[in-house]
């Protein structure tokens, strides 16, 4: 399947409706709805080329053109022009040398594969690179290159060029070699297409006016070591119009921009580390994102989320923000407000989504300082994987129902609910620790004020503060009426031992569940097992000491209260 069927299927993707029988779409579970992106055009050895025109830079000269034998390349300088409009040729291009005054650009109606050799190649009016042609671009990267663009442009009326490395056409990074581009005036790099990144490559991307990296149909990261990073207001560190997708490779993204006003949108909008306008998916890799930006997200998603596989962390430390005083605009700033103030739609959030949510594997830890650590403004669904969400306010919200049949579930909120869901909230499995700020939050909510509940009907809780009132448990729960801070307690379902980090303060009640009664002792040490959820949890471990937790039956009619909701 081409890219551009893939772009429309995902578009099907997000329209559809989903509910608590069918949340998933059908055809869309599992990893394998994503395979059709691993497209064999995408690879270098599928294409072959007619031959290679090498460019060598210089600062004491003009470049230097070798193999042009069609006389495509025009050079003034250092500044070098490619026009292959009037010939079939798919042309591959070693660039190499250095000018610090110097650019290449490319028109062309065929593929083409550019081959960077050690380049180090600055524009000070505009992009370094500029594929002005609109058919796959193979980038081979062997040894280091760096690349910069100019604070202003000087693009011609008819063109575009988005970024100190920019392409109209598909941006196929591969090799075992390193870019670095640092751009001033625009984006770092950008196309107007996709951005796939295999091999070994390395590429640090960074920007202090625009995005880091953009790519309007796609950015696939399949490989290779990522950085980018982002400074300027409103920017983001990956972005996309369409898709996001990582399926492996290590990428870290910093940004640290606050608010502008969108004049086209007539509204503020804040930064974000990454952002996909239609899908995002993690399915392998590693993944960090750190926003310190004011009202900023980590991953932001106008439709839906998929979390398969891989190891994400997500840090959003900035301050929340509000609407102007004076109806927004550029004729009146904007209200800084505090986040117990602040419209919920403009906080700094950890990831959020406007579709559902879907986390079936691997590995999620989402920080954040003044706002949700998770929201869906559709449904969250939990079917495996190890989730740890901590912020001030809710630590997992979902506008519509909630779902945790499976994986680890960690919701520790500091100011607010633990597990919070605007519809009902189910769990039917897997392992739950949430904790709630105390006073009239819950450790598990749903909305009951609208007529929805929250339903126990399997799974291993642990819960501090409490579950809603009203709730139906047909799997028993059992409660203690208090709990040590700072202290590891063990929880024993059958043979299976579970240990919990209590923190400094939270809900009055423990609440616990499991298949069968579970065992609670307090003050326990642990001499082995995996550590999980930030250092809260253990699996796998064997508990000594401590003393026995008494435990009494806990009904939904007992649900709220001190550190629950009346």
């Amino acid at each position: 399947m081409k890219q551009k069927a893939l772009v429309i299927l995902i578009a099907a993707i997000a329209a559809a409706g989903c509910g608590k029988e069918d949340i998933l779409p059908s055809g869309v579970e599992g990893s394998t709805t994503y395979s059709v992106i691993d497209d064999e055009e995408d690879q270098i050895d599928s294409t072959s080329f007619d031959y290679t025109i090498k460019v060598t830079f210089s600062e004491s000269g003009d470049a230097q053109v070798e193999g042009d034998k069609n006389g495509l390349v025009s050079v003034e300088g250092n500044k070098v022009t490619v026009n292959n409009t009037a010939f079939t040729d798919k042309v591959a291009y070693i660039l190499t040398g250095s000018s610090s005054n110097g650019f290449f650009k490319t028109y062309s109606n065929n593929k083409q594969s550019f081959t960077l050799e050690d380049l180090t190649l600055t524009n000070p009016s505009g992009a370094a690179i500029n594929n002005q042609g609109k058919k796959r671009c193979f980038v081979v990267l062997s040894g280091a290159n760096t690349l910069k663009d100019g604070s202003t442009y000087d693009t011609p009326a008819e063109e575009d060029e988005k970024a100190a490395f920019f392409s109209e056409g598909q941006l196929i990074f591969s090799g075992t070699g390193s870019l670095k581009i640092t751009a001033s005036g625009n984006s770092a790099l950008a196309s107007d297409d996709y951005i796939r990144v295999t091999d070994e490559v390395s590429i640090d991307a960074s920007s202090s006016a625009g995005h880091a990296i953009r790519g309007k149909d796609a950015v696939i990261v399949d490989g290779g070591i990522l950085s980018a990073k982002a400074t300027a207001a409103m920017k983001k560190g990956i972005t996309s119009d369409s898709l996001v997708v990582f399926n492996g490779g290590k990428t870290t993204v910093t940004v640290s921009g606050g608010t502008a006003y969108d004049s086209e949108d007539a509204d503020y909008k804040a930064s974000a580390g990454v952002k996909a306008d239609l899908v995002f998916v993690m399915q392998g890799g590693e993944l960090t994102v750190s926003n310190s930006g004011q009202g900023g997200k980590g991953i932001s998603c106008d439709g839906p989320a998929y979390f398969q596989g891989g190891i994400t962390t997500i840090n959003v430390t900035g301050t929340n923000y509000g609407s102007s005083s004076s109806g927004g605009g550029p004729g009146g700033g904007p209200r800084w407000a505090s986040s117990s103030t602040t419209d919920s739609s403009k906080g700094a959030k950890g990831l959020k989504c406007d579709g559902n949510l879907y986390i079936s594997a691997g590995s999620l830890t989402v920080t954040a300082s003044n706002h949700e650590a998770i929201e869906s403004k559709g449904n969250i669904e939990i079917t495996g994987g190890t989730v740890y969400a901590q912020s001030k306010d809710d630590a997992i919200n979902s506008a519509g129902e909630m779902v945790v049949k499976n994986g680890f579930v960690c919701a520790y909120s500091t100011g607010n609910d633990g597990l919070d869901a605007n519809g009902n909230c189910y769990i039917e499995g897997g392992v739950v620790y949430a904790v709630c700020s105390g006073g009239a939050e819950v450790a598990v909510d749903a909305n009951t004020e609208g007529g929805k509940k929250l339903y126990v009907s399997g799974g291993t809780i642990f819960a501090l503060g409490g579950l809603e009132r009203g709730s139906s448990l047909s799997q028993d729960c059992y409660s203690a009426s208090s709990w040590n801070k700072n202290t590891w307690y063990s929880l024993t379902v059958g043979d299976i031992v579970y240990g919990f980090k209590t923190p400094s303060s939270g809900g009055t009640t423990l609440v616990v569940s499991g298949p069968t009664k579970p065992a609670v002792s307090s003050g326990v040490s642990f001499s082995d097992g995996e550590q999980i959820w930030n250092g809260m949890g253990i699996i796998g471990g064997e508990a000594t000491g401590g003393s026995s937790v008494s435990l009494s039956s806990y009904s939904s009619s007992s649900s709220g209260g001190p550190g629950g909701r009346w």
